[in-house]
């Protein structure tokens, strides 16, 4: 399986490409005037520490210097693997020119809209 989703919001969308690769799922997020690859985050999921019958993950990164991607990449790459129960490695790169902070409020938005949009179609297709 694989897949592209993208946000649709008025400034500062962001894309995604999802691969299967056998159990694990790699996922792309770039958006922005030059996307890159600033940042690698990998989940594993795992049971909550304050609530066995819950899922949640462990997540670990590698964010290049200068480079603020990680958040984006860990907080993606734990949703997903939590949600999914299955492990997940996230790249994560995207880059505003003289971007506010209005502006990076929006990005967090719409990075959690297309997390949101992933998990819901990995579970279409799963339930199908």
């Amino acid at each position: 399986m694989e897949f592209k989703v993208k946000t649709d919001k008025e400034a500062y969308n962001l894309e995604a490409f999802v691969k299967e690769i056998g159990q694990d799922l790699l996922v792309a997020i770039w958006g922005g005037e030059r996307p890159h690859i600033g940042a690698v985050a990998v989940a594993q999921p795992r049971p909550s520490l304050k609530d066995h019958s819950l899922r949640s993950a462990t997540a670990s990164v590698f964010c290049y210097p200068g480079h603020k991607d990680d958040i984006i990449a860990k907080e993606a790459a734990e949703k997903i693997s939590s949600a999914l129960d299955t492990n997940v490695t996230v790249t994560a790169g995207m880059h505003w020119d003289n971007i506010d902070e209005a502006g990076i409020r929006t990005v967090i938005e719409n990075s959690r809209q297309l997390v949101t949009m992933i998990i819901e179609e990995i579970a279409t297709k799963e339930s199908k």
